[in-house]
């Protein structure tokens, strides 16, 4: 079928996060204004319907009235459904015995990080990176060790010698990687991939690697599994159907843990957990017929990332923009402007009236960034682009 990403559908009164709470995300000092009139394209949601097989199923899981407790491996469709997605997308073979459900990916990082780590140790992080990387190691009383991510021109590498420095540190024990990276877009090569790895296991370092992104790639790009790379002995992946099908509230990640070892460490001490009876539903329908829509999606992500590009350029080419490889984040260096970060925030925030994220947010050195999430109709995109461009820039 034909999918219509344009449509604007209303969010608002549906316990939505991006739409709804605003006196929490003012209390939480993330924006000073939040009215009828603001528009959010800080959060890393889509403004899009879900995929009509998974519409289909949770309505038919309605239709059987009951939502008691739930064992996911009793439907072998799960795993099934599971294995064929990602060998079929990333030519990955997934051992069945080796997925671990878990409510959220943040939620298993922070499980992780207990079962694997002692308070006091370090763990490797690639700032500007995702800001709950750093949440889950100090709220769990561990250091991060930052290895920096070197700006080219908005196109991010990454410092192996540092990489190396750190990891040679007997106090280090993991390595949280982000892939593809949030906020810069980076898809790690094979060879970027197979160096980490290669350090990880030379110095004892467990690898995990988030990789809920890993669906939404450019149209022409390829992405590549850290399992795939080489020796999975120290690595945990993290994925989900939560980023590419817009289904973040049903609660759905898949932790992969081919080391028996690593994977009984974890499961003890996350305990039991259960997936609800809509996120088996919705996982088994998107992983078995939402292929057509994810392609249709990522063509409409390319358009807005094209749109945003050709806006940026015309009419304001102060702001420094490198379309991304994977997720549908745009990372917006704003250092030439002429406006310091607090300038630039309050022209976007308060008089503008666009809710985006601030590059603080995402590590030092980043302060004069901004993070917008494309994943929105190309009309309301282009009405927050005409909002900033017109709030005296």
């Amino acid at each position: 079928m034909k999918y219509n990403f344009d449509e604007i559908i209303d969010r608002h009164g549906t316990n939505s996060l991006k739409w709804d709470c605003r006196d929490l995300l003012i209390k939480l000092g993330f924006t000073e204004r939040y009215d009828d009139e603001t528009i959010p394209l800080f959060v890393a949601d889509m403004d899009f319907a879900c995929p009509q097989p998974v519409l289909d199923a949770l309505h038919r899981r309605v239709e059987q009235k009951m939502f008691g407790y739930t064992y996911h491996l009793s439907d072998e469709r799960y795993i099934n459904a599971l294995q064929r997605w990602f060998k079929r997308r990333q030519n990955w073979d997934i051992v069945p015995d080796s997925v671990v459900y878990s409510p959220g990916t943040v939620h298993a990082l922070h499980v992780a990080v207990r079962a694997f780590t002692k308070p006091g140790d370090k763990i490797i992080i690639q700032r500007p990176v995702y800001a709950p990387f750093t949440s889950v190691i100090e709220k769990n009383r561990r250091i991060v060790a930052n290895n920096e991510l070197i700006n080219d021109h908005n196109f991010y590498r990454i410092n192996f010698n540092e990489l190396e420095d750190l990891a040679k540190d007997p106090k280090t024990t993991m390595m949280i990687l982000c892939s593809p990276h949030n906020p810069v877009g980076r898809i790690w090569s094979p060879e970027e991939l197979k160096q980490i790895n290669d350090i990880c296991r030379k110095n004892g370092i467990i690898l995990v690697s988030d990789e809920i992104h890993g669906d939404l790639i450019r149209c022409n790009a390829e992405f590549y599994p850290v399992a795939n790379i080489g020796d999975t002995e120290n690595i945990i992946v993290c994925t989900a159907i939560n980023k590419t099908f817009n289904t973040a509230g049903l609660h759905c990640s898949n932790i992969i843990i081919e080391n028996p070892d690593l994977r009984k460490s974890f499961q003890n001490e996350m305990g039991i957990q259960s997936p609800s009876p809509f996120a088996i539903s919705a996982l088994i329908a998107a992983y078995e017929d939402g292929e057509e829509w994810l392609e249709q999606l990522k063509a409409y992500l390319d358009g807005n990332f094209d749109f945003l590009e050709a806006f940026l350029e015309k009419k304001m080419p102060w702001v420094r923009f490198r379309k991304p490889e994977g997720t549908y984040i745009a990372w917006l260096d704003f250092s030439a402007s002429g406006l310091s970060p607090d300038e630039v925030h309050d022209k976007i925030y308060n008089k503008a009236n666009v809710f985006l994220e601030d590059g603080k947010l995402f590590g030092a050195g980043s302060e004069h960034f901004q993070r917008l999430c494309v994943p929105t109709p190309r009309k309301r995109l282009e009405m927050a682009l005409e909002r900033i461009l017109s709030a005296e820039f």
